[in-house]
């Protein structure tokens, strides 16, 4: 399964699968700065499920924008299943998606906490947040923990769908 996980293919695949399904999809990213939405948006034919995607790395943005509400990043943090929840689900009712992937954590290189990622899935249905540890403790891994976070999410976007909840 690793192996199926780490190809291109990944991207294309959820995009045949929310067309084949006639969904869209929308991301609130911090921790990836952008890549989930990247990755999604290099298939062609993604603009028949790509709604839109926020880049909010500061908190303010996921508060003002995202609807992150402040108690949840004071007492919790932006590096939180909380968060990530949150904004999964802000992302999904501002662009009116049926499904919201955030990703929020530590790609370091510095910090207590470098690898530790949260990925948000929001549907109709059902709302979650996966707590991930992606660090390897090796220097400079700060883009191999951001490009496994977006793999991350578009799995379990992914896998959301394909089990229909």
């Amino acid at each position: 399964m690793e192996k199926e996980f780490l190809t291109e293919d990944l991207p294309k695949k959820l995009v045949e699968l929310l067309k084949e399904k006639g969904l869209k999809v929308s991301t609130a990213e911090s921790l990836t700065g952008g890549l989930v939405s990247k990755r999604i948006t290099e298939i062609s034919g993604a603009s028949q499920i790509f709604e839109c995607g926020v880049c909010s790395y500061s908190n303010r943005i996921k508060h003002e924008i995202l609807g992150v509400p402040s108690e949840v990043l004071e007492k919790y943090t932006e590096y939180s299943a909380e968060t990530a929840v949150e904004m999964a689900k802000g992302i999904r009712r501002l662009s009116g998606a049926d499904i919201g992937i955030s990703t929020t954590g530590m790609a370091g290189p510095t910090g207590d906490n470098v690898g530790l990622v949260y990925i948000g899935i929001s549907t109709e249905k059902n709302t979650f947040a996966k707590e991930l540890h992606l660090s390897e403790g090796l220097p400079d891994e700060r883009e191999k923990i951001r490009f496994l976070a977006s793999c991350y999410a578009l799995y379990y976007a992914l896998e959301e769908i394909e089990n229909g909840k």
